[in-house]
Parts: structure tokens; sequence; C-alpha cells
């Protein structure tokens, strides 16, 4: 596939939050967007969000794809047995680089240094509570891109996690935005947005009950920042939401939702994932007229 040149909107950003395997549905949505050419200037994310953007970036629909589906199918995966055996719930190792290495997931790495698509991913420091963020700049070849992504994707107590400039880091959604990556196409300067999200509409988090607080303590002994961050969660990730849809009313932003979701972030049923990606790649189908209407205006 040629690379473009020139963007369908300039002045657009798209937003890719994370949300872990309910990400399926935004990679039916990357996947789409990618098959109709419709290439932004930049592209930000975190989490899983994080790998559907050097998908985006890499105009691979199939990996975007075989990201969130067929990969489920590997008995490398993971699962409880990967989990038992001290390998995560979720083996970063094999999704990440290990995949790459043998063949699995193969990232077209020409197609993706040719596209002069921004990038920026968010991560988490662990013991100092400090975001961290990397551009394009820092991608400098697959196995790095592929940490890179994996630190921005490390969920506590589900991954095991990386430790990238002798700091162990983890997943970028506990980070400024909570989960919504908004802030980073703003303090980059845009000013309207492509926001994909894995919620439906007027979804919000509930905060932790008391019971849940005490247990979290406990898991988190040692980590406060780890700590902090988890606990204030839901109310700095309904903020964030409370921001995007103001920026909707605006009409700075168009926020494509899943009409249901029918999976948790941990799910690892190839055919309920497939599912999934295919219900995000048919609202695509549908509204894809609309969206580049919007985004050429």
């Amino acid at each position: 596939m040629s690379q473009p040149d020139n963007f369908i909107a300039p002045d657009v950003a798209l937003v890719l939050e994370g949300g872990g395997m309910r990400a399926a549905h935004t990679a039916g949505v990357v996947a789409s967007l990618i098959e109709h050419e419709v290439w932004l200037p930049y592209v930000c994310g975190l989490s899983a969000g994080a790998s559907n953007a050097i998908n985006y970036i890499a105009r691979d629909a199939d990996r975007t794809r075989r990201c969130f589906v067929e990969i489920a199918g590997d008995k490398r995966f993971g699962g409880f047995g990967s989990f038992v055996c001290h390998n995560g719930f979720f083996n970063s190792d094999f999704l990440y680089i290990e995949a790459i290495e043998d063949g699995t997931l193969p990232m077209d790495w020409d197609a993706y240094q040719a596209n002069p698509t921004k990038l920026r991913i968010q991560s988490f420091e662990r013991d100092t509570g400090r975001d961290v963020t990397w551009t394009r700049a820092d991608t400098t070849d697959p196995l790095t891109t592929a940490a890179l992504v994996r630190a921005s994707s490390t969920m506590p107590f589900v991954m095991n996690p990386i430790s990238l400039g002798g700091q162990v880091m983890l997943d970028g959604g506990l980070g400024t935005g909570a989960g919504i990556p908004l802030h980073m196409a703003e303090e980059d300067g845009y000013e309207r947005f492509l926001f994909v999200t894995t919620r439906p509409a007027g979804y919000r988090k509930s905060p932790m009950h008391r019971g849940q607080r005490g247990l979290l303590r406990r898991l988190c002994a040692g980590q406060p920042h780890l700590f902090e961050s988890l606990d204030t969660r839901a109310e700095r990730y309904n903020a964030a939401l409370d921001h995007v849809e103001e920026l909707e009313r605006q009409g700075r932003a168009l926020v494509i939702r899943p009409e249901s979701m029918p999976i948790q972030n941990t799910e690892t049923n190839v055919e309920r994932l497939r599912a999934v990606f295919d219900q995000g790649h048919a609202l695509a189908e549908r509204e894809m007229d609309r969206w580049i209407d919007w985004l050429t205006r």
C-alpha cells in the first residue's frame, strides 16, 4: 500500500483509548480506517491503544486484527496456566517481543518508517508515579518499539512488568488521563480529535468500596504511587470523559463508541474477541462516510 502524500484532515488527532482486550473493538475500527485510507497526521494511545496506534502507523489492517483476535488462540498467549507459571495472565514476553522475533506477529517496519504520522504513547513509573511518554523518535527498531508498547500496556497484577531506564513500567492508564489519552494530543497542539473509546455511551467508572480499597492496599504494599493511582482512577477517568463529552458538544471531537461491550479486559476466547472486532469493523463500515464528512469539513 502506498503512503499518503496528504492527510485527509491535517488538523485532527487520532486518540485511542486502552482497555485490554476490549480494544478488539478499536482494532476493528482502526482496521477499517486503514482499509479506507483514512490517514491522520497524529495518533496517540496508551495501554492496548498503543498497540493499535503502532499498527495504524504501519498501515497493517491484518496485524491490527491478529493482535486482538487470532493471537488469543496461541497457547503462549496466556490464561490461568500462564499466571500459575509466573508468566502473567497475559504472557508479556511472548506478546510483545517473541511474537515479532518468531514471526507470529511480524511488523512491516519499512511501512512504519515511511509513514510521516506522528506518535505519542504513555506509560507509568511504578516507583515514582511519574508519566513517561514516547514519540516516533524513540521507536528506533521493531523490538524497541514492542518494548515501549509493552511498557505502556502492562496491567498491574495481570502482566509481568518491564524495566526501562532503571524504572519498573506499568500501564499508561494509571497516569494522567486515567486511561483517556486525549491530554497528549492537546499538549501537542491539536484542537480537533477523532477519539475511539472501548466503552458504550454513558459509561462511568464506579469508585471502590471500603472492602476493595482494603484489598488493594494490601496488594500494593510498598507501592504507594500505584495504590494512589488505582484508588483515584475512577474519579480521574470520569473527569476525563466529561472533558471528552464537552469537546464533543463543541463539535471539536468525534467520539466513536461501541454500541455494546460484551467482554472484559481479560477476555481470552478467540470467538468472542472476533465478534467484538467484527462489531467495531461493521460500525466503521456503516459510519465511515459520516466520519469522513466530519474530518474534512
